[in-house]
């Protein structure tokens, strides 16, 4: 009878404890259910960066945002694309800024990744905004602002004409290296999320700075590898998100966010929780 007793009791307080646990596990959203996945030029290490099948494998990945690069092209017309030549991502040569908006979506972005991505084009600024609004969140990038005079003014009459100027979630989110560029975005666009990018030069950035880029940041978006606990802390008491760039692995991913940043700029969506914030 002892014996039966003891095996009951035993069987009970490991059921109530694994049960606890499982509840537990169940209720508590985990860190990474709280960053965004921000896909870096779509899914670029799955599909040639910023083309529509990067775009599309981000959707399909459940990411949270596409990050896409915008530049203008010698009839000023936006285009999307990251390198200030075409070069290295295409079957052309040339400065963006020196070819057409022809002349540009002449050009086979995606052979050079993988021969299934033949012919993918260079897309347009519109063309993306209009194939994934309220589809995703878009991170935008105004890549080297100071090559195109007036690239802030044609970007915000895009969203305009939309009437995205009041974005819902946070869904729509521009940012550059260019930190001028971004003050004069955030007086076209005074209710859309700014963010300041900071490349490696950047570390130790000061709570002066910081506090200054809050006068009109919403974001300050580091190269991953200057973010630490501090960073993170000093970021939060502005008032600012902190998403950094650019994860290529998962440990990196992991350590980001053990730090407690807000989102993570990846080339791989499969490193970060799959499932968006503000879904």
């Amino acid at each position: 009878m002892r014996l039966i007793f003891s095996t009951f009791l035993i069987g009970t307080v490991f059921l109530n404890a694994f049960g606890a646990s499982a509840y537990a596990m169940e209720d508590t959203p985990s860190k990474q259910q709280e960053v965004a996945n921000v896909a870096h030029r779509g899914a670029s290490a799955h599909a040639p960066e910023n083309t529509m099948a990067a775009f599309e494998k981000a959707v399909d990945m459940k990411a949270g945002y596409i990050e896409i690069d915008v530049q203008m092209t010698e009839d000023e017309e936006l285009v999307v694309i990251h390198d200030i030549t075409v070069n290295r991502t295409t079957d052309g040569r040339g400065f963006v800024g020196d070819l057409s908006l022809e002349e540009i979506q002449a050009l086979d972005a995606g052979s050079w990744f993988g021969k299934e991505f033949a012919n993918e084009q260079i897309p347009t600024f519109e063309e993306v905004i209009d194939a994934y609004r309220g589809k995703i969140g878009i991170l935008i990038e105004l890549k080297s602002p100071e090559l195109y005079p007036g690239i802030e003014e044609k970007v915000a009459d895009v969203l305009i004409e939309r009437n995205m100027q009041h974005p819902q979630n946070e869904k729509i989110i521009i940012q550059s290296f260019n930190h001028e560029s971004m003050q004069v975005s955030k007086e076209l666009l005074p209710n859309v999320p700014h963010g300041v990018l900071a490349g490696m030069t950047w570390d130790g950035v000061t709570e002066e700075q910081l506090a200054n880029f809050a006068t009109y940041a919403d974001y300050f978006n580091p190269n991953l590898n200057i973010v630490t606990d501090e960073l993170v802390t000093s970021v939060h008491e502005e008032g600012m998100e902190i998403y950094p760039y650019t994860v290529r692995a998962q440990k990196e991913a992991d350590k980001l966010i053990n730090l407690g940043v807000d989102g993570i700029i990846t080339d791989y969506p499969e490193y970060v929780y799959k499932h968006p914030v503000n879904n």
